[in-house]
């Protein structure tokens, strides 16, 4: 996937729900976990890149298997990290619930549902496996900020924005410029 493709696939998620409120894109869903993050770790931009592109697997899957999908689509643009952390994001949606009983209760109606169709809360034997995980930690920020994410008509900044930080992650072909 190039730039572009990658720009051209974000941009059609203001035509996806989120699944949240109506008014809700998964674009508008996206630029808010991203700014959360950009907040929260400012001298991380692949991990609010991360933010930015953890739901475009919706385009091409399920909710059970979107994670997957997406860290598949990103990898090859973006690199292991960032589609690592768009892959682990629902593990930490259901480490968090194993983890911190209270979280379940934070978790907005559609959370809820899907947490059910992804395999509900990690087994013991999973909460160790995803704690020995390098993007554990970095895992459960994208899924906190993934949560708050949800509030139509937040200002954050858009798309435009994030087009050069995307632009300096993806690499340049050889022989040429950026795509």
């Amino acid at each position: 996937m190039t730039a572009g493709e990658l720009v051209e696939l974000l941009r059609a998620m203001a035509e996806l729900p989120s699944g949240e409120a109506d008014s809700l894109s998964a674009l508008d869903h996206g630029l808010q976990c991203a700014a959360g993050l950009a907040m929260a770790r400012p001298d991380d931009v692949e991990l609010a890149l991360a933010g930015l592109v953890h739901d475009v697997g919706h385009r091409f899957g399920s909710d059970e298997d979107h994670a997957r999908l997406g860290a598949e689509e990103v990898r090859p643009a973006l690199g292991d990290r960032i589609a690592d952390l768009v892959g682990a994001h629902v593990m930490a949606k259901r480490y968090l619930v194993a983890s911190e009983p209270a979280y379940r209760g934070t978790l907005s109606p559609d959370s809820t549902r899907t947490l059910a169709l992804q395999g509900g809360a990690l087994s013991t034997e999973e909460v160790r496996a995803f704690l020995l995980s390098p993007w554990a930690l970095d895992a459960v920020a994208l899924r906190r900020a993934d949560e708050a994410a949800k509030v139509p008509g937040r200002s954050v900044p858009t798309l435009g924005h994030w087009i050069p930080h995307l632009l300096r992650v993806v690499p340049t072909p050889a022989g040429g410029a950026a795509p």
